[in-house]
């Protein structure tokens, strides 16, 4: 017989797996409105601000279900750790706008991409991470959220070698300081993205793993 409880945590997943199409859509189209030299902003912040009323949904249902059946063991490992992806699913909006905002006040022109390759790379790991994330909590699949932590050290590799870059550039000041925040905006999406997998690891299997 299905318990109240796993309804309710059906109900909850189902929210987090809604965020997560926002979220992708969110850094996908900031990345590629700042890569293109678009203003995007607007379509951005909408969705980065749905993103926060859907943490405060999900945040509810959680406090709801703790309250309601009081889960113990691994009811309450999954109550939580979905709480936490929450927060990361909001992070991943938050910084999508952070790229938008600062391209819109600092660049605005494509031309003013810095190493084009090194941020199509950064780009890339990325948004293969934060894709890795909502699909691996989709399938529950902690050896699939493990495969974060390989590709998160790339990400903080491309990191460095893009500073070391810009430390050497021509004092370009906006465009300088508008890739150096959107590499950091990138980068930060990518801890989120391991963040999120630590807490599918914790849900299939207990162990508190740390992937950074």
């Amino acid at each position: 017989m299905s318990r109240l409880l796993d309804t309710g945590l059906e109900q909850l997943t189902a929210i987090l797996f809604k965020m997560g199409e926002v979220a992708e859509r969110a850094i996908n189209v900031a990345v590629q409105g700042f890569l293109e030299g678009k203003d995007v902003g607007d379509e951005v912040h909408e969705l980065s601000e749905l993103l926060v009323a859907m943490t405060v949904t999900a945040e509810d249902k959680a406090f709801d279900l703790i309250v309601k059946y009081q889960p113990v063991a691994s009811d309450l490992r999954i109550v939580n750790s979905y709480m936490k992806i929450a927060y990361d699913m909001e992070r991943y909006g938050r910084y999508a706008w952070d790229i938008s905002f600062t391209h819109r006040k600092l660049a605005g022109c494509k031309e003013c991409v810095q190493s084009r390759e090194l941020m199509d790379k950064i780009t890339e790991k990325t948004l293969q991470m934060v894709d890795t994330s909502i699909k691996a909590l989709s399938d529950n699949d902690a050896d699939m959220a493990r495969t974060l932590a390989k590709t998160e050290n790339e990400v903080d590799e491309i990191y460095s070698a893009y500073l070391d870059l810009l430390s050497k550039a021509p004092p370009k000041t906006k465009c300088l300081v508008c890739n150096l925040l959107v590499v950091r905006y990138l980068e930060r999406i990518a801890d989120h993205a391991t963040y999120i997998g630590e807490s599918i690891i914790y849900i299939a299997t207990g162990e508190k793993l740390n992937l950074r």
